[in-house]
């Protein structure tokens, strides 16, 4: 370890004050009088330690004291730190001064962690990034958690007051703790001269098997004054192991051909733990017991689980279900029709809705039985109008059987989102309409929806021919914008049944420009099954300026008319 200079210096001091008492005679041409602020300077020597005295404490020299140009011309990633190491079970406290460009609230320091002592600049195909933060809230490389306080009341106003005013010359304290258990957390707290408030930013990520890892700070038109680092024993306590007390398993096959001998097939285990917590679990680490799978007839697959939460042997937890062995599947016959049987199509083919179709099936011993849905394969609705067919079908162990359904098909005249559902939110847009004062526009459409958020559904966007927004209203007794209130909606949905019947809907969108600074947004909307329901709303807009649009989340439009 690297010897202080103030602690050589007070050991100087110490032994020419000694050595006066030792005899004026023989040292006279040495003598040094001891000042008298001596044991002064040797307590604020032992309370500067003390300071950085953690229980045990390893001193991190400095080898690079300034990281970047002092002309802010280190661009994004051109200088790094001296890399840090991290052990399993540490923590590493580092402290810098932050110098920024004021350019853009990212030209500041920037946390990487890494699983070697590189830059990821040259061609070692070893380097990996397992995290990268950002001092504005923003990370990537990441499956962890970030948050951040600065614009918490009494702190920050916006991004302009973080970038111009608070970090340039910010000195920011890093730590970055290492459970033994998997658990990173990096935390961030920078502060300021003449601010009465710190800012921290933290990231959180599970999991976390690699050990050791390094972490450095690298530059984006800033540079930085590296102060200390040291390490000292995770912060973070152990949680105590758990063992399971259940486990279920879900998509095993229900029904076996004789010769197909996969009784596993695509199966899902998930095990609760003695603290009430479920987890989907390695279907590998599983033991499934399967008896003969060679005669027709109803199996019984026991399977058992004998590992605790953080991968410890333990009593096993066990469970079972049961599987048909069948003779060959020779035919098959839509023996009752769907529930629902018209599609609206654009310019692609939609998803097919089995609920209420039953399949029967002819065996090579000449025997019938209805097949489960989850046994078949379903097509998908063709984008063609008129009536059409989709395909069914069935994998046996050496051949495949198909049916077919009847549907009939309307064409739209344009679509929203996907039929995958695969559409962010923000991103698929119908085109805009614009509404005159007094006049009113409706839109007709089916919606396809997968059924898992409320939100899944059309949202109705009202601005201006700039595209500046007054406010956008969601199909859920939902919306935001400066022209929105939520005392000026109304609804009577049955939110019991409102996400589970999205999909198929019949939904009308109008919009009526008032004329006199509102607008009004009606949705009226008949479930699949029948069921009607509306919500309406009045917006603030300008009335000689006003025009909708559709977007919509991971879910499928249909416009018809």
């Amino acid at each position: 370890m690297k010897t202080s200079t103030k602690v050589l210096g007070a050991f100087s001091a110490l032994f020419f004050a000694a050595s006066a008492f030792i005899g004026c005679s023989e040292i006279d041409m040495f003598q040094v009088n001891a000042p008298a602020d001596l044991q002064e300077r040797i307590d604020a020597i032992a309370a500067e330690k003390n300071a950085q005295s953690h229980g045990d404490t390893t001193v991190v020299d400095i080898t690079k004291a300034i990281v970047g140009s002092e002309d802010f011309s280190s661009g994004w990633w051109a200088d790094h730190s001296q890399h840090f190491e991290v052990p399993t079970g540490k923590l590493l406290h580092f402290e810098f001064v932050n110098h920024s460009s004021k350019g853009s609230n990212w030209n500041n320091w920037n946390v990487v962690c890494t699983n070697v002592a590189g830059n990821g600049t040259d061609d070692d195909s070893s380097y990996q990034e397992y995290f990268v933060v950002r001092a504005d809230g923003y990370a990537f490389s990441w499956p962890g958690v970030l948050s951040i306080d600065y614009f918490e009341e009494g702190k920050l106003a916006d991004w302009d007051d973080f970038k111009d005013n608070f970090m340039d010359n910010a000195y920011v304290t890093v730590e970055v703790d290492h459970s033994t258990q998997g658990l990173v957390v990096m935390t961030a707290v920078a502060e300021k001269e003449g601010y009465d408030f710190k800012i921290t930013e933290t990231y959180q990520q599970e999991g976390f098997s690699a050990s050791p890892f390094f972490i450095n700070i690298t530059t984006d038109a800033s540079w930085f004054e590296m102060k200390k680092a040291y390490l000292i024993p995770t912060k973070i306590e152990e949680i105590p192991d758990q063992n399971p007390t259940g486990i279920v398993v879900t998509g095993y096959p229900t029904l076996l051909e004789i010769g197909d001998e996969d009784a596993i097939g695509n199966a899902v285990a998930t095990v609760t733990y003695e603290d009430g917590t479920s987890a989907q679990v390695d279907i590998d680490a599983v033991t499934f017991t399967v008896p003969d799978l060679t005669t027709v007839g109803v199996k019984t697959i026991v399977y058992s689980y004998a590992v605790t939460k953080q991968g410890n042997s333990c009593k096993p937890v066990n469970g079972y279900y049961t599987l048909e062995v069948v003779n060959a599947v020779t035919a098959l016959e839509v023996s009752k029709a769907p529930s629902y049987t018209t599609y609206y199509v654009y310019d692609a083919p939609v998803r097919f809705n089995a609920e209420g179709v039953e399949v029967t099936a002819t065996y090579a011993d000449g025997s019938e039985g209805v097949i489960s849905n989850e046994n078949l394969v379903f097509g998908e609705v063709p984008a063609e109008a008129g009536n059409q067919t989709v395909k069914i079908s069935y994998q046996g162990s050496t051949s495949t059987i198909e049916t077919t359904c009847e549907v009939e098909v309307i064409k739209g005249t344009s679509a929203v989102g996907s039929p995958d559902f695969t559409n962010g939110w923000w991103s698929t847009f119908s085109e805009d309409y614009v509404i005159a004062a007094g006049e009113s526009k409706t839109l007709k459409m089916m919606l396809y929806s997968d059924n898992l958020e409320n939100y899944h559904s059309p949202c109705t966007i009202l601005r201006n021919a700039a595209l500046e927004e007054y406010g956008v209203v969601r199909m859920d007794h939902f919306g935001w914008g400066g022209g929105y209130d939520a005392a000026q909606a109304e609804s009577n949905w049955n939110w019991d049944s409102f996400k589970s019947s999205l999909n198929m809907s019949m939904v009308d969108i109008t919009v009526t420009n008032n004329g006199d600074g509102t607008a009004a947004v009606r949705y009226d909307v008949k479930y699949a099954d029948g069921e009607e329901h509306f919500q309406s709303y009045v917006m603030t807009v300008n009335s000689d300026d006003l025009q909708m649009a559709l977007v919509t989340e991971e879910s499928y439009l249909v416009l018809y008319e």
